[in-house]
């Protein structure tokens, strides 16, 4: 079960995206959700083996799957035919499958079977929507900036806005993304939101200092999805 934030957290978070952006230009969007996709075709795809595993045993043992026959229908049929087998196949089949997928349907299961490479990708395409939707263009300096937590993959994205990207690069926020994840590892999910808006607020005061004429643009607030 992914945890939800409390109001103390909320509180903190809103504190010190507050703080980070009264050094800056800069407008913090602080993002977190429970997941940031429902890999259902990562339970499909793992439910298949034992499906193939089931066609691969009757090819094997073709005996065996006769032996099967005469044991579930009392063995006082004769000769089961081709058709016969063939059905029983089937019914083999379609329970591996039908059984391991609802084990899949066991979430935590599914994440922790799901590849490393496919949960960045689908929290980087999640992120990259949510930038889109809340920061991107939102700024009159295009300088807004996401923080981007999705607990049940502990993956984390740090997306700026034009005239940011123009001035950094991805390792410019590995500091901020380590001290978020190292927080969120250790269950403590407000404290290192609250790192990651720190580092990410330092950054944002070296490039893009305060002016006078700034307004806060953006809410100082976390959104939780």
């Amino acid at each position: 079960m992914v945890m939800r934030l409390s109001v103390a957290d909320h509180e903190k978070i809103s504190a010190a995206i507050a703080a980070a952006e009264a050094s800056s230009n800069g407008e913090i969007v602080a993002v977190a959700t429970p997941i940031s996709d429902p890999y259902h075709d990562v339970g499909l795809h793992w439910a298949l083996i034992p499906l193939f595993a089931v066609l691969a045993w009757a090819a094997w043992r073709p005996t065996a799957l006769a032996w099967w026959y005469n044991l579930l229908l009392g063995g006082w049929q004769p000769d089961p035919t081709l058709s016969q087998l063939l059905t029983l196949l089937m019914v083999f089949a379609a329970l591996k499958f039908t059984v391991a997928l609802l084990i899949m349907k066991w979430m935590p299961l599914r994440i922790a079977l799901t590849p490393a490479a496919t949960k960045h990708r689908r929290v980087r395409r999640r992120a990259i929507a949510i930038f889109k939707a809340a920061a991107e263009r939102r700024t009159s300096g295009r300088t807004g900036i996401l923080v981007y937590l999705s607990m049940a993959e502990r993956r984390a994205e740090i997306i700026g806005d034009e005239a940011i990207t123009k001035v950094t690069t991805p390792e410019t926020w590995g500091e901020a993304m380590a001290a978020l994840l190292v927080e969120v590892k250790q269950g403590r999910v407000g404290d290192g939101i609250v790192a990651a808006v720190e580092r990410v607020g330092a950054v944002l005061a070296e490039h893009f200092p305060r002016s006078t004429s700034d307004t806060n643009e953006i809410p100082d607030k976390l959104i939780e999805l």
